[in-house]
């Protein structure tokens, strides 16, 4: 057996209309195409990626997204260049992301390792971080 790759991933938010826009215009940017858009759900696909959000229960509304607790603690995005992550680092500072750590070498996690880290409209972390090939 051989594993290929994650095929898609889908999270829940708290709020799906405060974040739709949000992740929208994030997904346009990362050149996904929308497969999905109808009550509560979205979904986009490309680059063999794919990736969807889903409104949260209505009881679970008020919980707040916690790292710390079991369930998703952060998703990476990887990219084909540094220059993609400055672009992305702002593109999301422009969408209203928080940004917890504006693009930087992370030598200490793999050589030549650069990336950047920032939230969603509830806080959950989405890392974008690029990798040059070895040699």
């Amino acid at each position: 057996m051989t594993l290929k790759g994650i095929a898609h991933i889908n999270f829940t938010v708290s709020n799906f209309e405060k974040s739709f826009p949000f992740y929208e215009k994030l997904f346009a940017h990362l050149g996904l195409k929308e497969m999905i858009n109808m009550d509560g759900y979205y979904y986009c696909v490309g680059k063999r990626t794919a990736i969807g959000i889903q409104a949260c229960s209505e009881e679970n509304a008020d919980l707040p997204f916690d790292q710390g607790r079991a369930g998703l603690h952060h998703y990476c995005l990887s990219m084909d260049s540094r220059e993609d992550i400055d672009a992305l680092a702002s593109f999301a500072k422009d969408i209203g992301a928080h940004i917890v750590r504006a693009p930087a070498a992370q030598d200490d996690w793999f050589p030549g390792m650069y990336s950047c880290l920032f939230e969603d409209p509830d806080g959950i972390r989405i890392e974008a971080n690029h990798i040059p090939k070895r040699s």
